[in-house]
């Protein structure tokens, strides 16, 4: 039965009783004759928001977030009122890219932490890391990792992402599989404190080969899902000439953050087929899309502020 014609069955039952009602004093009827005429206004609207809606989607907020790296040197001298700004465009979550002894952008964790509480805003991931120590440097970076992860436990974040490899990874396929190799270890050490650890690309994953495969295939093969995940940055992808579609199909589910990226404002160069690619979202694993713009561009605040009403003007963005 049609949500109509219950409402209308309903809007009668009503009306029955108030003629039931007649039978008693004055006083009930007109008691009753108000019930009823709220119900009537209430039935009305109803209705006419059943019908609205078949017209248009209610607007809801999506879950979109920002790269604070777009901020650079505002968030170096005006974290609070940067990050005021980035909660008033209507972004949901940020990621950090400062985090030197300890502190985020100069402030303790939990400094850092209630700033971005007080407007409206998660601290979802980070990028940090350390490349790969020799032997006589490990049991240091395995106590700066630890350090680091008790200040991300902290400050609220959910991944501490890998930005980037030294430019020796990209020497010989066996000093990448050191890295690929440490890459587990600290991924596990980060999943035992409950958060998870992935790496970043650019493009040069893409435009260097290992017997015959690109670097970005040797590190999604060696190491382990359970403990890296990745950040597929789709701007640098398509600068290295690689197709997400396909890397979706073939490592599904390691995708679990993009970097929604463009030449300036997302969406605007027509370069990345963006539709086509959130398509295949639920294949890549993907959980959270945060959008970065290159700091040197003109004006990024404009430029942060368009990539997100391009991202909620799509409707294939959820």
């Amino acid at each position: 039965m049609k949500v109509q014609s219950v409402l209308f069955i309903l809007a009668v039952v009503a009306a029955s009783g108030l003629l039931g009602a007649c039978k008693h004093s004055k006083r009930e009827i007109s008691r009753r004759s108000r019930t009823l005429r709220l119900f009537i206004l209430a039935v009305v609207a109803a209705s006419g928001l059943l019908g609205a809606c078949k017209h248009s989607k209610l607007k809801v907020k999506k879950e979109i977030g920002l790269q604070l790296y777009s901020f650079k040197e505002d968030m170096k001298k005006d974290p609070v009122t940067t990050i005021q700004a980035v909660a008033k465009m209507g972004y949901s979550f940020v990621e950090l890219a400062d985090y030197e002894n300890g502190k985020m952008y100069g402030m303790k964790p939990a400094e850092f932490k209630a700033l971005c509480d007080s407007n409206g805003l998660q601290v979802l991931s980070s990028h940090k890391g350390l490349d790969v120590p020799d032997a006589t440097a490990w049991d240091q970076s395995m106590a700066w990792w630890d350090s680091c992860i008790v200040a991300h436990k902290a400050v609220g974040a959910k991944y501490i992402v890998k930005p980037s490899m030294d430019d020796d990874a990209y020497e010989s396929l066996e000093t990448l599989k050191r890295y690929c190799a440490y890459y587990n270890v600290v991924g596990k050490k980060c999943n035992e404190a409950g958060i998870r650890f992935g790496y970043h690309n650019h493009d040069k994953e893409f435009t260097t080969e290992f017997d015959g495969k690109a670097v970005y295939d040797h590190l999604l093969e060696n190491t382990q899902s359970e403990f890296v995940m990745f950040q597929l940055d789709l701007y640098w992808i398509s600068k290295g000439g690689g197709d997400p579609l396909q890397y979706f199909q073939k490592y599904p589910g390691r995708f679990e953050l993009w970097h929604i990226k463009d030449d300036a404002v997302v969406g605007a160069s027509g370069k990345i087929d963006f539709e086509t690619i959130y398509a295949a979202k639920e294949i890549s694993g993907m959980k959270y899309g945060i959008v970065e713009v290159e700091p040197k561009v003109m004006n990024p605040f404009e430029c942060v502020k368009k990539s997100l009403e391009f991202l909620n003007q799509a409707e294939y963005v959820e």
